[in-house]
């Protein structure tokens, strides 16, 4: 198994419950829940970007944070 990174995220309370409910929802922890929301999204953008960089004939731009 991959080593795992930890850190620190800071949710609002409203956040929490309703990963909470999405978790559970799904026999779930929030801890997974929110790994499992991270890799769907990750796997979108990896479909999606090298079909935009294409069209364009650049490489993907950088999100900005």
């Amino acid at each position: 198994m991959p080593a795992k990174k930890s850190f620190l995220l800071r949710l609002s309370q409203e956040m929490w419950d309703e990963l909470e409910r999405w978790a559970a929802d799904d026999f779930r922890s929030v801890n997974g829940q929110i790994e499992s929301i991270l890799n769907e999204a990750i796997n979108r953008r990896r479909k999606k970007a090298p079909a935009a960089a294409s069209q364009a004939g650049q490489p993907p731009a950088k999100e900005e944070q």
